[in-house]
């Protein structure tokens, strides 16, 4: 192979074969590309088929399900980042959760916030979006320092980033980040999309206001369904921009006129749920739950380490140094000469899916992955 096979690269080596079967990807593919789109779990795609399987018999009949599997998806959500139910809104996606708040805050002229430009554009329009209402932006590097991030925090409002970012893989130090944000008085939002479901987070102890993540990435469940965490207290702050008939405490009374809001952060679900993806993404969340993101974490870790050794013994660059505190589910990779699209179809021609991203190959693997299967892909690389 041509790298030394340390011992980290066992962690979580029998985490994946206990939960091979709930994979059928497995059956095809070598799949290295959950920081795009991830296969769904069995357990998912099991209860989208129940869903609809029960509609094409019996229609809304079993309605009391579809709003258990709400509920559901609320609860497995706020446990899986140590929140409330009633903190947990159900959104499309990434991008309407950070909307909501980048929209609904009472920005006023002279206001500023703190971002970062390495994001993927999910946490940048919606902040670059305020600059005619008079908001400022300080734009950092996620690279900065501690102290010039503490620096940048004084006197603003508003911090966001996201947990893992999204090309290099660099796992952001949330905890410590979240800390200058309490002690500075800053609203502190967190994009979660690339690191929940493979790292632990917990909103407590981060000190984090909001979080939005979708899905159909390291959650393991479909597209179009999304949780968005919003504190209690910030929901007193934060205005829903979207407004139809859920969003009001009294939306199950159809002939009731009154406007006030619902008392939690069901004010910010506006009209008719998606429904089918709720009952995918409530047994998704819990299937994690259950494996326990406190061994997931591990197994990724090691994942993107043994394909970060690999490929630097192989001659390629990687875009960022891996350590075991920045270090996530994401390896980007490239070696002049070698187009990144070029490598992809390769790949993908002999079973192994990863992405072509701004140049580099983006390599993503989840925790039932084998070492094996990293093996097989540094050996098919050019």
């Amino acid at each position: 192979m041509g790298f030394v096979k340390d011992a980290n690269f066992s962690v979580g080596a029998g985490l994946w074969q206990r939960y091979a079967g709930e994979f059928p990807v497995r059956n095809h593919l070598i799949y290295l590309n959950h920081a795009a789109v991830a296969p769904l779990c069995k357990r998912s795609a099991d209860a989208m088929k129940h869903l609809a399987d029960d509609c094409s018999q019996y229609g809304s009949l079993h309605y009391p399900e579809w709003l258990a599997a709400y509920n559901g998806v609320r609860a497995a959500a706020a446990r899986l980042v140590s929140a409330k139910p009633e903190e947990i809104a159900l959104v499309k996606n990434t991008s309407e959760g950070i909307a909501t708040v980048a929209m609904g805050l009472d920005w006023k002229p002279g206001d500023r916030m703190v971002g970062f430009h390495e994001e993927f554009p999910a946490n940048l329009y919606p902040w670059q979006r305020l600059a005619p209402q008079g908001v400022e932006t300080t734009w950092l590097s996620v690279y900065d320092s501690l102290d010039r991030i503490d620096e940048a925090c004084r006197g603003a409002k508003l911090l966001s980033i996201s947990f893992v970012q999204f090309l290099s893989g660099y796992r952001a130090p949330v905890r410590e980040i979240g800390e200058i944000c309490r002690r500075r008085g800053c609203i502190y939002f967190v994009d979660a999309i690339q690191g929940l479901g493979a790292f632990p987070l917990d909103v407590r102890q981060c000190h984090i206001d909001a979080l939005a993540a979708d899905g159909h990435k390291w959650l393991l469940g479909p597209e179009g369904c999304g949780v968005l965490y919003i504190s209690q207290a910030l929901q007193e702050r934060v205005t829903p921009v979207e407004f139809g008939w859920t969003n009001v405490a009294a939306y199950a009374d159809y002939a009731s006129r009154d406007m006030s809001l619902r008392p939690d952060a069901g004010r910010y679900e506006c009209g008719t749920l998606n429904t089918i993806g709720c009952f995918g993404l409530r047994a998704s969340i819990e299937f994690l739950l259950e494996v326990g993101v406190e061994e997931i974490g591990p197994a990724v870790q090691a994942l993107g380490d043994r394909i970060d050794a690999g490929v630097l013994a192989r001659g390629y660059e990687t875009m960022r140094e891996r350590t075991p505190e920045t270090g996530a589910g994401i390896v980007s990779f490239r070696k002049a000469g070698a187009d990144a699209v070029d490598i992809v179809n390769r790949l993908r021609g002999r079973g192994i899916a990863a992405a072509p991203r701004a140049g580099w190959v983006r390599t993503s693997p989840h925790f039932y992955i084998a070492a094996e299967d990293i093996d097989r892909m540094l050996e098919e690389l050019p």
